[in-house]
């Protein structure tokens, strides 16, 4: 079971974040839906969108989405399990990245 989803999410300018957020929040097994605009252009806004719940069914989830017109580009994150295990730093992270 999925609890927690971070998606990168392609969307129109309408509708809103809010009526995003609202829809996704109501969908079976969501608790909480966070939505943050990293760019805006003049056609359409890239979108953080994180999820967390008891069970989040994602074909769902991708499914309200699209019917937004908008498209996920990539699952960032995805977290599941009887509990959410937190991501931690290691040494490798920062010499990675070098």
């Amino acid at each position: 079971m999925i609890r927690r989803l971070v998606l990168d999410v392609l969307k129109p300018h309408k509708p809103s974040v809010v009526e995003v957020s609202e829809a996704l929040s109501h969908l079976d097994g969501v608790e909480g839906v966070n939505i943050i605009i990293n760019e805006i252009d003049q056609q359409v806004e890239n979108a953080k969108v994180i999820l967390a719940g008891i069970a989040l069914d994602f074909a769902e989830i991708q499914a309200k989405l699209e019917e937004f017109g908008a498209t996920i580009h990539s699952v960032d994150e995805v977290a599941a399990g009887k509990r959410i295990v937190e991501e931690v730093k290691t040494p490798q992270d920062s010499s990675a990245r070098m």
